[in-house]
Protein backbone atom coordinates (compact mmCIF):
# COMPACT_ATOMS: atom_id res chain seq x y z
CA UNK A 1 0.00 0.00 0.00
CA UNK A 2 1.21 3.63 -0.99
CA UNK A 3 2.43 5.55 2.03
CA UNK A 4 -0.04 8.90 2.02
CA UNK A 5 2.03 11.95 1.49
CA UNK A 6 1.18 15.98 1.08
CA UNK A 7 -2.26 16.45 2.61
CA UNK A 8 -2.55 14.18 4.77
CA UNK A 9 -4.71 12.89 6.88
CA UNK A 10 -8.00 14.89 8.32
CA UNK A 11 -7.16 15.56 11.56
CA UNK A 12 -3.24 16.69 10.25
CA UNK A 13 -5.19 19.09 8.01
CA UNK A 14 -7.45 20.57 10.78
CA UNK A 15 -4.13 20.33 12.91
CA UNK A 16 -2.83 22.73 10.04
CA UNK A 17 -6.02 25.26 9.68
CA UNK A 18 -5.35 25.76 13.49
CA UNK A 19 -1.31 26.94 13.21
CA UNK A 20 -0.28 30.45 12.93
CA UNK A 21 0.92 31.35 9.63
CA UNK A 22 4.61 30.98 10.82
CA UNK A 23 7.89 30.73 8.70
CA UNK A 24 10.09 27.92 10.26
CA UNK A 25 12.79 30.92 10.47
CA UNK A 26 10.69 32.56 12.63
CA UNK A 27 10.07 29.50 14.84
CA UNK A 28 13.26 28.79 15.30
CA UNK A 29 14.41 31.90 16.29
CA UNK A 30 11.59 31.90 18.85
CA UNK A 31 13.46 28.94 19.82
CA UNK A 32 17.15 30.23 20.33
CA UNK A 33 15.11 33.45 22.13
CA UNK A 34 13.92 30.73 24.28
CA UNK A 35 17.04 28.88 24.97
CA UNK A 36 18.92 32.05 25.42
CA UNK A 37 16.55 33.19 27.80
CA UNK A 38 16.92 29.83 29.87
CA UNK A 39 20.04 30.38 30.30
CA UNK A 40 19.79 34.31 31.73
CA UNK A 41 17.47 33.22 34.09
CA UNK A 42 19.16 30.71 35.43
CA UNK A 43 22.36 32.40 35.98
CA UNK A 44 20.81 35.79 37.15
CA UNK A 45 19.06 33.45 39.57
CA UNK A 46 22.30 33.22 41.38
CA UNK A 47 22.53 36.81 41.25
CA UNK A 48 19.00 37.52 42.81
CA UNK A 49 19.39 34.63 45.77
CA UNK A 50 23.16 34.86 46.84
CA UNK A 51 23.19 37.90 48.20
CA UNK A 52 20.44 36.77 50.60
CA UNK A 53 21.56 32.98 51.23
CA UNK A 54 25.07 32.99 50.61
CA UNK A 55 27.28 32.41 46.71
CA UNK A 56 27.62 28.79 47.68
CA UNK A 57 27.25 25.23 46.11
CA UNK A 58 23.69 25.54 47.47
CA UNK A 59 22.53 28.23 46.24
CA UNK A 60 24.20 27.22 43.03
CA UNK A 61 22.63 23.10 43.41
CA UNK A 62 19.23 24.76 44.26
CA UNK A 63 19.40 27.38 41.16
CA UNK A 64 19.89 24.21 38.70
CA UNK A 65 17.80 21.81 40.19
CA UNK A 66 14.94 24.18 39.96
CA UNK A 67 16.04 24.89 35.91
CA UNK A 68 15.96 21.31 35.65
CA UNK A 69 12.85 20.50 37.41
CA UNK A 70 10.93 23.81 35.29
CA UNK A 71 12.48 22.49 31.97
CA UNK A 72 10.82 19.13 32.54
CA UNK A 73 7.80 20.42 33.40
CA UNK A 74 7.52 22.61 30.46
CA UNK A 75 8.51 20.12 28.13
CA UNK A 76 5.59 17.56 29.37
CA UNK A 77 3.15 21.09 29.53
CA UNK A 78 4.16 22.06 26.16
CA UNK A 79 3.49 19.08 24.13
CA UNK A 80 -0.05 18.52 26.32
CA UNK A 81 -1.11 21.81 25.31
CA UNK A 82 -0.35 21.81 22.09
CA UNK A 83 -2.09 18.55 21.06
CA UNK A 84 -5.21 18.99 23.00
CA UNK A 85 -5.43 23.14 22.57
CA UNK A 86 -4.79 24.07 19.07
CA UNK A 87 -6.09 27.72 19.69
CA UNK A 88 -3.29 28.13 21.95
CA UNK A 89 -0.57 30.24 20.79
CA UNK A 90 2.58 30.46 21.01
CA UNK A 91 2.65 33.91 21.02
CA UNK A 92 0.74 33.41 24.76
CA UNK A 93 3.09 31.01 25.87
CA UNK A 94 5.84 33.51 25.43
CA UNK A 95 4.00 36.52 26.95
CA UNK A 96 3.40 34.87 29.96
CA UNK A 97 7.11 33.85 30.35
CA UNK A 98 7.71 37.89 29.51
CA UNK A 99 5.38 38.60 32.91
CA UNK A 100 6.85 36.08 35.11
CA UNK A 101 10.33 37.32 33.78
CA UNK A 102 9.39 41.09 35.04
CA UNK A 103 7.89 40.00 38.39
CA UNK A 104 11.12 38.20 39.76
CA UNK A 105 12.93 41.73 40.92
CA UNK A 106 8.97 42.89 42.29
CA UNK A 107 8.63 39.82 44.33
CA UNK A 108 11.99 38.62 45.01
CA UNK A 109 12.59 40.23 48.65
CA UNK A 110 9.13 39.17 49.72
CA UNK A 111 9.62 35.69 49.13
CA UNK A 112 13.16 35.68 50.11
CA UNK A 113 11.97 37.16 53.59
CA UNK A 114 8.70 34.40 53.73
CA UNK A 115 11.55 31.67 52.70
CA UNK A 116 14.22 32.73 55.78
CA UNK A 117 12.79 30.35 58.30
CA UNK A 118 13.39 27.50 56.22
CA UNK A 119 17.55 27.84 56.53
CA UNK A 120 19.84 28.35 53.69
CA UNK A 121 19.34 25.17 52.12
CA UNK A 122 15.70 25.19 52.05
CA UNK A 123 15.48 28.99 51.52
CA UNK A 124 17.68 29.19 49.14
CA UNK A 125 15.54 26.03 47.09
CA UNK A 126 12.43 27.39 47.69
CA UNK A 127 13.09 30.82 46.54
CA UNK A 128 14.55 29.82 43.34
CA UNK A 129 11.16 27.68 42.83
CA UNK A 130 8.76 30.63 43.79
CA UNK A 131 10.74 32.84 41.54
CA UNK A 132 11.77 31.37 38.25
CA UNK A 133 9.88 27.91 37.94
CA UNK A 134 7.28 30.20 36.07
CA UNK A 135 9.02 31.68 33.77
CA UNK A 136 11.46 28.93 33.21
CA UNK A 137 8.35 26.67 32.52
CA UNK A 138 6.83 28.51 30.16
CA UNK A 139 10.20 29.51 27.87
CA UNK A 140 10.54 25.23 27.65
CA UNK A 141 7.30 25.24 26.72
CA UNK A 142 8.48 26.71 23.63
CA UNK A 143 10.35 24.05 22.16
CA UNK A 144 7.29 21.57 21.58
CA UNK A 145 5.28 24.29 20.60
CA UNK A 146 8.09 24.93 17.59
CA UNK A 147 8.50 20.99 17.08
CA UNK A 148 4.52 20.80 16.13
CA UNK A 149 4.14 23.89 14.31
CA UNK A 150 7.59 23.07 12.31
CA UNK A 151 6.51 19.52 11.46
CA UNK A 152 4.90 18.86 8.16
CA UNK A 153 4.93 14.95 7.72
CA UNK A 154 5.93 12.49 10.13
CA UNK A 155 9.05 11.67 8.05
CA UNK A 156 10.74 14.88 9.03
CA UNK A 157 10.01 14.74 12.82
CA UNK A 158 13.14 13.36 13.84
CA UNK A 159 15.13 16.50 11.84
CA UNK A 160 13.20 19.07 13.19
CA UNK A 161 13.33 17.67 16.54
CA UNK A 162 17.09 17.56 16.11
CA UNK A 163 16.69 21.17 14.63
CA UNK A 164 14.70 22.97 17.25
CA UNK A 165 17.06 21.11 20.39
CA UNK A 166 20.26 22.02 18.47
CA UNK A 167 19.18 25.50 18.14
CA UNK A 168 17.81 26.20 21.38
CA UNK A 169 21.44 25.19 23.04
CA UNK A 170 23.17 27.52 20.26
CA UNK A 171 20.82 30.41 22.28
CA UNK A 172 22.02 29.36 25.39
CA UNK A 173 25.52 29.04 24.66
CA UNK A 174 25.28 32.71 23.20
CA UNK A 175 23.26 34.04 26.06
CA UNK A 176 25.85 32.59 28.71
CA UNK A 177 28.75 34.29 26.93
CA UNK A 178 26.60 37.72 26.27
CA UNK A 179 25.81 37.73 29.83
CA UNK A 180 29.19 36.87 31.35
CA UNK A 181 31.28 38.71 28.83
CA UNK A 182 29.08 41.99 28.36
CA UNK A 183 25.86 42.14 29.97
CA UNK A 184 26.33 41.71 33.49
CA UNK A 185 29.62 43.91 33.90
CA UNK A 186 28.11 46.62 32.11
CA UNK A 187 24.13 46.95 33.02
CA UNK A 188 23.26 44.68 36.48
CA UNK A 189 21.00 42.04 37.39
CA UNK A 190 17.50 44.04 37.54
CA UNK A 191 18.01 45.98 34.00
CA UNK A 192 19.10 42.61 32.64
CA UNK A 193 15.92 40.88 33.33
CA UNK A 194 14.05 44.13 32.54
CA UNK A 195 15.06 44.39 28.99
CA UNK A 196 14.64 40.06 28.84
CA UNK A 197 11.45 40.76 29.76
CA UNK A 198 10.52 43.58 27.04
CA UNK A 199 11.86 41.60 24.57
CA UNK A 200 10.16 38.67 24.86
CA UNK A 201 7.33 40.85 25.08
CA UNK A 202 7.71 41.98 21.74
CA UNK A 203 8.52 38.81 20.38
CA UNK A 204 5.29 37.45 21.46
CA UNK A 205 3.42 40.53 19.93
CA UNK A 206 5.36 39.85 16.91
CA UNK A 207 4.80 36.70 16.55
CA UNK A 208 0.46 37.43 17.08
CA UNK A 209 1.07 40.00 13.91
CA UNK A 210 2.77 37.30 12.20
CA UNK A 211 -0.48 35.21 12.43
CA UNK A 212 -3.18 35.70 9.91
CA UNK A 213 -5.48 35.95 12.22
CA UNK A 214 -3.00 38.00 14.85
CA UNK A 215 -4.86 41.39 14.83
CA UNK A 216 -8.42 38.90 15.58
CA UNK A 217 -6.66 37.06 18.82
CA UNK A 218 -3.58 39.95 19.90
CA UNK A 219 -6.80 41.39 22.24
CA UNK A 220 -6.57 38.08 24.33
CA UNK A 221 -2.63 39.11 25.19
CA UNK A 222 -3.29 42.61 26.26
CA UNK A 223 -3.98 41.82 29.69
CA UNK A 224 -0.53 40.18 30.13
CA UNK A 225 1.21 42.97 28.03
CA UNK A 226 -0.10 45.66 30.32
CA UNK A 227 1.06 43.88 33.67
CA UNK A 228 4.14 42.74 32.27
CA UNK A 229 5.04 46.64 31.26
CA UNK A 230 3.83 48.24 34.50
CA UNK A 231 6.28 45.55 36.59
CA UNK A 232 8.69 45.91 34.17
CA UNK A 233 9.38 49.55 34.05
CA UNK A 234 9.14 49.67 37.97
CA UNK A 235 11.34 47.17 38.51
CA UNK A 236 13.97 49.17 36.29
CA UNK A 237 13.11 52.06 38.54
CA UNK A 238 13.85 50.75 41.29
CA UNK A 239 10.09 50.34 42.57
CA UNK A 240 10.79 46.60 43.37
CA UNK A 241 13.76 47.69 45.47
CA UNK A 242 12.60 48.71 48.91
CA UNK A 243 13.94 52.18 49.64
CA UNK A 244 14.44 52.12 53.11
CA UNK A 245 16.99 50.17 55.06
CA UNK A 246 15.52 50.53 58.33
CA UNK A 247 16.46 54.09 60.37
CA UNK A 248 20.16 53.67 61.63
CA UNK A 249 21.82 52.90 57.94
CA UNK A 250 22.18 55.22 55.12
CA UNK A 251 23.76 53.83 51.82
CA UNK A 252 25.96 56.31 50.55
CA UNK A 253 26.74 54.51 47.47
CA UNK A 254 25.81 51.29 45.30
CA UNK A 255 27.31 48.68 42.95
CA UNK A 256 27.13 45.64 40.91
CA UNK A 257 30.57 44.15 39.98
CA UNK A 258 30.28 40.40 38.95
CA UNK A 259 31.05 38.86 42.21
CA UNK A 260 28.02 40.82 43.55
CA UNK A 261 26.71 43.71 45.41
CA UNK A 262 29.16 46.45 46.47
CA UNK A 263 27.53 48.85 49.41
CA UNK A 264 28.96 51.49 51.09
CA UNK A 265 26.65 52.63 54.63
CA UNK A 266 27.16 54.33 57.33
CA UNK A 267 25.33 53.61 60.98
CA UNK A 268 24.04 57.76 61.54
CA UNK A 269 23.76 57.02 65.64
CA UNK A 270 26.96 54.98 66.02
CA UNK A 271 29.35 56.74 63.74
CA UNK A 272 30.78 53.97 61.77
CA UNK A 273 31.08 53.01 58.30
CA UNK A 274 30.64 49.71 56.35
CA UNK A 275 32.11 48.27 53.17
CA UNK A 276 29.34 45.09 52.08
CA UNK A 277 29.68 42.44 49.78
CA UNK A 278 26.54 41.35 49.55
CA UNK A 279 26.66 39.59 53.32
CA UNK A 280 29.62 40.37 53.98
CA UNK A 281 31.62 42.43 55.89
CA UNK A 282 34.86 43.83 54.02
CA UNK A 283 35.57 46.72 56.13
CA UNK A 284 34.35 48.44 59.27
CA UNK A 285 35.41 52.52 59.88
CA UNK A 286 35.28 54.89 63.10
CA UNK A 287 33.68 58.13 61.03
CA UNK A 288 35.32 59.58 64.07
CA UNK A 289 38.80 58.63 63.14
CA UNK A 290 38.54 56.48 60.56
CA UNK A 291 40.33 53.69 62.60
CA UNK A 292 39.74 50.23 61.56
CA UNK A 293 36.76 48.76 64.15
CA UNK A 294 37.63 44.87 62.98
CA UNK A 295 39.45 43.33 65.83
CA UNK A 296 41.59 40.89 64.10
CA UNK A 297 42.87 43.91 62.00
CA UNK A 298 44.80 44.99 65.03
CA UNK A 299 46.70 41.67 65.29
CA UNK A 300 47.68 42.35 62.41
CA UNK A 301 48.88 45.43 62.78
CA UNK A 302 51.26 43.98 65.60
CA UNK A 303 53.63 41.89 62.96
CA UNK A 304 56.51 44.38 63.04
CA UNK A 305 56.65 43.35 66.67
CA UNK A 306 58.14 39.83 65.36
CA UNK A 307 60.12 41.17 62.46
CA UNK A 308 60.90 44.59 63.34
CA UNK A 309 63.30 45.13 60.08
CA UNK A 310 60.75 44.43 57.66
CA UNK A 311 60.00 46.60 54.89
CA UNK A 312 57.56 45.10 52.55
CA UNK A 313 54.25 43.26 52.66
CA UNK A 314 51.42 41.63 50.46
CA UNK A 315 47.89 42.04 51.21
CA UNK A 316 45.47 39.70 49.65
CA UNK A 317 42.08 40.93 50.10
CA UNK A 318 41.87 44.57 50.26
CA UNK A 319 38.76 45.65 52.27
CA UNK A 320 38.65 49.21 52.54
CA UNK A 321 42.57 49.27 53.30
CA UNK A 322 42.99 49.35 56.63
CA UNK A 323 46.11 46.71 56.80
CA UNK A 324 48.07 48.08 54.42
CA UNK A 325 47.00 52.10 55.62
CA UNK A 326 48.59 50.79 59.42
CA UNK A 327 51.55 48.93 57.77
CA UNK A 328 52.34 52.04 55.88
CA UNK A 329 52.38 53.94 59.22
CA UNK A 330 54.93 51.74 60.35
CA UNK A 331 57.26 51.96 57.35
CA UNK A 332 56.55 49.57 55.15
CA UNK A 333 55.65 49.51 51.51
CA UNK A 334 52.44 46.98 50.66
CA UNK A 335 51.48 45.61 47.56
CA UNK A 336 47.75 44.65 47.16
CA UNK A 337 45.82 42.40 45.27
CA UNK A 338 41.82 42.73 45.05
CA UNK A 339 39.36 40.49 42.94
CA UNK A 340 36.77 42.89 42.90
CA UNK A 341 37.14 46.38 41.25
CA UNK A 342 34.33 47.73 42.88
CA UNK A 343 35.76 47.27 46.34
CA UNK A 344 38.95 48.58 45.16
CA UNK A 345 37.67 51.70 44.02
CA UNK A 346 35.27 52.12 47.22
CA UNK A 347 38.62 51.91 49.00
CA UNK A 348 39.96 54.93 47.35
CA UNK A 349 36.82 56.80 47.46
CA UNK A 350 35.07 55.62 50.69
CA UNK A 351 38.14 54.92 53.10
CA UNK A 352 40.95 57.06 52.10
CA UNK A 353 42.87 54.22 51.29
CA UNK A 354 46.28 55.84 49.31
CA UNK A 355 48.55 52.51 47.97
CA UNK A 356 51.99 52.42 48.56
CA UNK A 357 52.69 49.61 46.26
CA UNK A 358 51.64 47.99 43.64
CA UNK A 359 47.61 48.21 43.37
CA UNK A 360 46.50 45.06 41.87
CA UNK A 361 43.21 43.90 40.80
CA UNK A 362 42.62 40.62 40.01
CA UNK A 363 42.17 36.87 41.51
CA UNK A 364 44.85 36.33 43.30
CA UNK A 365 45.65 32.71 42.27
CA UNK A 366 46.48 34.18 39.08
CA UNK A 367 48.39 37.61 40.31
CA UNK A 368 50.68 35.92 42.13
CA UNK A 369 52.05 33.63 39.92
CA UNK A 370 53.32 36.83 38.28
CA UNK A 371 54.70 38.56 41.27
CA UNK A 372 59.10 38.24 41.10
CA UNK A 373 59.78 39.81 44.65
CA UNK A 374 60.09 38.80 48.25
CA UNK A 375 57.68 39.87 50.94
CA UNK A 376 58.58 39.99 54.89
CA UNK A 377 54.66 40.26 55.42
CA UNK A 378 52.40 38.73 53.17
CA UNK A 379 48.74 39.51 54.69
CA UNK A 380 46.00 36.54 53.48
CA UNK A 381 42.80 38.45 53.98
CA UNK A 382 40.18 37.53 52.23
CA UNK A 383 37.79 34.80 55.08
CA UNK A 384 35.76 37.25 56.86
CA UNK A 385 32.40 34.87 57.25
CA UNK A 386 30.50 35.96 54.63
CA UNK A 387 31.08 34.37 51.14
CA UNK A 388 34.45 32.99 51.02
CA UNK A 389 37.12 32.07 48.20
CA UNK A 390 37.57 28.53 49.57
CA UNK A 391 39.98 28.28 46.33
CA UNK A 392 42.43 30.76 48.01
CA UNK A 393 42.78 27.92 51.05
CA UNK A 394 44.35 25.22 49.52
CA UNK A 395 47.57 23.78 49.54
CA UNK A 396 48.83 24.82 46.68
CA UNK A 397 47.79 28.03 47.07
CA UNK A 398 49.38 28.31 50.14
CA UNK A 399 52.96 26.98 48.48
CA UNK A 400 52.45 29.25 45.95
CA UNK A 401 52.53 32.27 48.76
CA UNK A 402 55.61 30.52 50.88
CA UNK A 403 57.67 31.25 47.48
CA UNK A 404 57.18 34.82 47.68
CA UNK A 405 57.93 35.08 51.59
CA UNK A 406 61.82 35.95 52.11
CA UNK A 407 63.60 33.01 54.53
CA UNK A 408 62.06 34.69 57.72
CA UNK A 409 58.90 35.53 55.99
CA UNK A 410 55.23 35.68 57.76
CA UNK A 411 51.93 34.39 56.42
CA UNK A 412 49.25 36.19 58.43
CA UNK A 413 46.53 34.87 57.48
CA UNK A 414 42.85 35.32 58.57
CA UNK A 415 40.01 32.76 59.32
CA UNK A 416 36.39 33.43 61.04
CA UNK A 417 35.51 29.83 62.55
CA UNK A 418 34.45 28.07 65.62
CA UNK A 419 36.19 27.63 68.90
CA UNK A 420 34.25 24.62 69.93
CA UNK A 421 31.11 22.32 68.79
CA UNK A 422 30.23 22.18 64.90
CA UNK A 423 32.12 23.60 62.51
CA UNK A 424 35.96 23.82 64.63
CA UNK A 425 36.77 20.96 61.76
CA UNK A 426 37.29 23.72 59.34
CA UNK A 427 39.48 25.53 61.56
CA UNK A 428 41.67 22.63 61.99
CA UNK A 429 42.16 22.05 58.45
CA UNK A 430 43.16 25.54 57.77
CA UNK A 431 46.12 24.68 60.69
CA UNK A 432 46.77 21.48 59.51
CA UNK A 433 46.96 22.67 55.79
CA UNK A 434 48.98 25.57 56.63
CA UNK A 435 51.14 23.47 59.04
CA UNK A 436 51.82 21.47 55.55
CA UNK A 437 53.15 25.00 54.21
CA UNK A 438 55.35 26.31 56.77
CA UNK A 439 56.29 24.28 59.79
CA UNK A 440 56.82 27.38 62.89
CA UNK A 441 52.56 28.32 63.41
CA UNK A 442 51.22 30.53 65.78
CA UNK A 443 47.36 31.23 66.52
CA UNK A 444 45.64 34.00 68.02
CA UNK A 445 41.86 34.97 68.60
CA UNK A 446 40.47 38.42 69.19
CA UNK A 447 37.85 37.51 71.27
CA UNK A 448 37.05 33.94 73.72
CA UNK A 449 33.61 33.60 72.37
CA UNK A 450 31.88 30.67 70.71
CA UNK A 451 32.66 32.11 67.03
CA UNK A 452 36.06 34.68 67.03
CA UNK A 453 38.55 35.67 64.27
CA UNK A 454 41.54 33.37 64.17
CA UNK A 455 44.98 34.70 63.13
CA UNK A 456 47.48 32.37 61.68
CA UNK A 457 51.11 33.23 61.48
CA UNK A 458 53.28 30.83 59.90
CA UNK A 459 56.79 31.37 59.01
CA UNK A 460 60.16 29.10 57.74
CA UNK A 461 61.39 30.32 61.18
CA UNK A 462 60.64 30.97 65.21
CA UNK A 463 58.71 33.97 65.84
CA UNK A 464 59.45 34.50 69.65
CA UNK A 465 57.42 36.56 71.86
CA UNK A 466 59.05 37.94 74.23
CA UNK A 467 57.10 37.51 77.61
CA UNK A 468 59.04 39.90 79.94
CA UNK A 469 58.78 42.63 77.50
CA UNK A 470 56.29 45.97 78.12
CA UNK A 471 55.65 46.66 74.53
CA UNK A 472 52.05 46.83 74.89
CA UNK A 473 51.62 45.34 71.46
CA UNK A 474 53.75 42.10 72.32
CA UNK A 475 51.31 41.85 75.78
CA UNK A 476 48.00 41.87 73.63
CA UNK A 477 49.55 39.28 71.26
CA UNK A 478 50.64 37.18 74.22
CA UNK A 479 47.11 37.19 75.77
CA UNK A 480 45.12 36.48 72.43
CA UNK A 481 47.15 33.21 71.66
CA UNK A 482 45.16 30.23 71.01
CA UNK A 483 45.97 27.12 71.82
CA UNK A 484 44.66 24.32 68.32
CA UNK A 485 45.30 21.18 66.83
CA UNK A 486 44.84 19.35 64.14
CA UNK A 487 42.79 16.76 65.52
CA UNK A 488 39.72 16.49 62.83
CA UNK A 489 41.84 18.41 60.08
CA UNK A 490 41.65 17.50 56.72
CA UNK A 491 44.34 18.56 54.35
CA UNK A 492 42.55 21.03 51.91
CA UNK A 493 44.07 20.78 48.55
CA UNK A 494 42.55 21.80 44.40
CA UNK A 495 41.38 18.61 44.39
CA UNK A 496 40.05 17.51 47.42
CA UNK A 497 38.53 20.68 49.22
CA UNK A 498 34.84 20.05 50.85
CA UNK A 499 35.24 23.59 52.92
CA UNK A 500 31.89 24.76 51.79
CA UNK A 501 30.05 21.79 53.32
CA UNK A 502 32.73 22.46 56.57
CA UNK A 503 31.44 25.78 56.62
CA UNK A 504 27.86 25.47 56.53
CA UNK A 505 26.98 26.56 60.60
CA UNK A 506 29.19 29.20 60.13
CA UNK A 507 27.69 30.86 57.04
CA UNK A 508 24.57 30.31 58.81
CA UNK A 509 25.26 32.04 62.03
CA UNK A 510 27.28 34.75 60.25
CA UNK A 511 23.64 35.44 57.85
CA UNK A 512 21.49 35.82 61.38
CA UNK A 513 23.86 37.57 62.80
CA UNK A 514 24.02 40.03 60.08
CA UNK A 515 20.14 40.04 59.33
CA UNK A 516 19.52 41.24 63.21
CA UNK A 517 23.10 43.71 63.65
CA UNK A 518 22.65 45.25 59.98
CA UNK A 519 19.76 45.17 57.55
CA UNK A 520 18.07 42.04 55.18
CA UNK A 521 16.72 45.59 52.83
CA UNK A 522 20.68 45.38 51.96
CA UNK A 523 20.28 41.69 50.62
CA UNK A 524 18.01 42.10 47.86
CA UNK A 525 18.00 42.96 44.53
Amino acid sequence: MAKKTGSGSPSTAAHKSNIPNLSKAVLLLTVTLSGGAVMILELLGTRIIAPFYGASLYVWSAQIAVTMIALALGYYLGGFLIDRYPKLRLAHVIMLAALATSLIPFISATVMTLTNPLGMRGGAFTSAFLLFALPLTTLAMVGPFVIKLATETLEDVGSTVGSVYAISTVGSVLATLLLGFFLLPVFGTRAIIFALGLILMLWAIGLMLGDKRGFAHISSTLPLMMVAIVTGLLSINGYAKSQQVGREFKVLHEAESIYGWVRIVDHQRDGYRLLLSDASVLSAMSLADGKTLLGYQTIIGTLPVLRPQASDALVIGLGGGHIARDLKSKGLTTDTIEIDPVVADASLKYFNFTPTGEFIVGDARYEIKKLNKKYDFIIHDCFTGGSEPTHLLTLEMLRDLRGLLKQDGILALNYVGFTRGEGTQAVASVYKTLKQVLPNMRVFATEKTEMTDFIFLASNQAMVLDSNSRDQRTQWLLDHQYALTEEGGIVITDDYNPMESLQVRKAEYYREVFLKRVSAELLFL
